[in-house]
């Protein structure tokens, strides 16, 4: 089923509220907390999603020019643009920008998949279990085993075969990767933390190719 538009959107802002939810759950010490995503803390995750959710297409590219075509540094810069002063500020920010619509690009499953990795970058390492709708971690484990685009996550599995254990998705072909949909979606991401969720014989290779 291809969905449209409104209904990406709709999945976007329930991830979206979701993560603010979880938010309003943590203590000061776990705001300041590393996540998952490189050397970024909880609250700087959290001003990346709302930088992500304030970025439209022109603002995407003349911040990527300046940055001299460097992601790093355009994601840096636009996290400071929206890192509060205070970590209630960063979160008001983030729930401000909860039902927005801007993309600087039609990928709707990427900004959909931005979300859910992101919240689980942040939950994992506090210990919270943390569910996006199931439909929503489908829509992106199906254009994440299909395309590189905010991540390499086509050529992270690319000859390897995966295949949900809570559900019927499966994609690709060679050794077998197996473990729930979410897990499946984070490796593909490159979140080596989740290879402890996914078993069979393409395991080995795939931690390899994570590093």
């Amino acid at each position: 089923m291809t969905r449209t538009a409104d209904e990406y959107w709709e999945l976007i802002h329930a991830e979206r509220a979701r993560v603010a939810l979880m938010l309003d759950g943590l203590t000061a010490q776990q705001w300041h907390a590393d996540s998952l995503c490189g050397e970024w803390t909880v609250q700087q995750v959290v001003a990346h999603l709302t930088a992500a959710a304030n970025t439209g297409r022109w603002a995407w590219l003349r911040s990527i020019l300046f940055a001299g075509f460097n992601p790093d540094r355009h994601n840096a810069r636009r996290l400071a643009e929206h890192l509060g002063r205070t970590v209630d500020e960063t979160r008001e920010n983030f729930r401000r920008s909860v039902t927005l619509t801007i993309a600087p690009t039609r990928d709707y499953p990427a900004w959909l998949g931005e979300v859910i990795v992101h919240g689980q970058d942040i939950a994992r390492p506090l210990g919270i279990t943390f569910t996006p709708d199931p439909d929503a971690v489908r829509e992106v484990a199906t254009y994440f085993a299909a395309k590189d685009f905010a991540v390499n996550s086509h050529r992270m599995v690319k000859g390897l075969t995966l295949e949900a254990s809570d559900t019927d998705f499966a994609a690709g072909s060679g050794p077998l990767v197996r473990g729930p949909l979410l897990s499946l979606v984070m490796v593909m991401a490159g979140r080596s933390e989740f290879l402890t969720d996914v078993d069979d014989d393409g395991v080995a290779e795939l931690r390899r190719r994570i590093g």
